[in-house]
């Protein structure tokens, strides 16, 4: 958990690309707060699967199918975000055109890795330059390829972890707890859904199923899911 920022330190938030005595960022570290503020999106791995879920804000008189979460990159990856929306739509943008790049280029799908690592470089560049900021957003990056199942976060300093399951947003913590209890290797997909509305109800409480976003990734398919039915 990041420490308070002492008064004195307070020359080192003007700038993205001076360390503080401590070594810290602290417009990184901004941006992750931003992370924790967006509602809680989880990510579990399956055999030949993988799960996204997340909770959408609800919004009077808003129009919920317009509001997303959970974005497809391209026939076998998807992506969930918590924090800003306008961050990760400019990065998926980027993740879809890549994709496409790598297809026309190589005459085949880019791998989870690959496009992972891809996203993270370009969090990671904007943390070097002056006149520019880090991206408010964290993202669970979800596909299938020829290497299996796999799931990684990026987090606005560029890092990037690959993970069985995982949650971010503002719940995150609480939803882990659950994810660390329940997650079993080789889990099925009735499980993991169970598994995943768990985790979903303890980081967002007092949440209702309608709010849910939820896909399924298998290779060469993404289809919307529902966590509480057999879809």
């Amino acid at each position: 958990m990041p420490q308070p920022i002492p008064p004195n330190y307070m020359a080192y938030d003007r700038t993205i690309t001076v360390f503080s005595p401590d070594g810290r960022l602290l417009q990184v570290e901004y941006a992750r707060q931003m992370v924790k503020n967006g509602s809680t999106s989880v990510g579990i791995v399956l055999k030949d699967a993988v799960i996204l879920a997340a909770v959408k804000q609800s919004m009077p008189l808003a129009v919920s199918e317009s509001f997303k979460k959970i974005y497809e990159i391209d026939d076998s990856i998807a992506a969930v975000s918590a924090g800003s929306i306008a961050d990760a739509r400019s990065l998926i943008d980027i993740a879809r055109i890549k994709a496409q790049i790598n297809m026309i280029t190589y005459g085949e799908p880019i791998s989870v890795k690959t496009l992972t690592k891809f996203i993270a470089d370009r969090k990671h560049l904007v943390t070097q330059y002056a006149g520019v900021r880090p991206y408010g957003v964290g993202l669970l990056i979800g596909g299938v390829d020829k290497t299996g199942s796999r799931l990684f976060e990026t987090e606005p300093s560029g890092t990037m972890i690959e993970w069985k399951a995982q949650a971010i947003g503002r719940g995150s913590e609480k939803a882990k707890r659950i994810l660390n209890a329940g997650y079993k290797e080789n889990m099925d997909l009735k499980q993991a859904k169970e598994l995943a509305l768990k985790a979903l109800k303890a980081g967002e409480k007092g949440m209702k199923d309608k709010y849910i976003e939820s896909v399924i990734i298998r290779k060469g398919k993404i289809e919307k899911t529902n966590l509480t039915g057999n879809k």
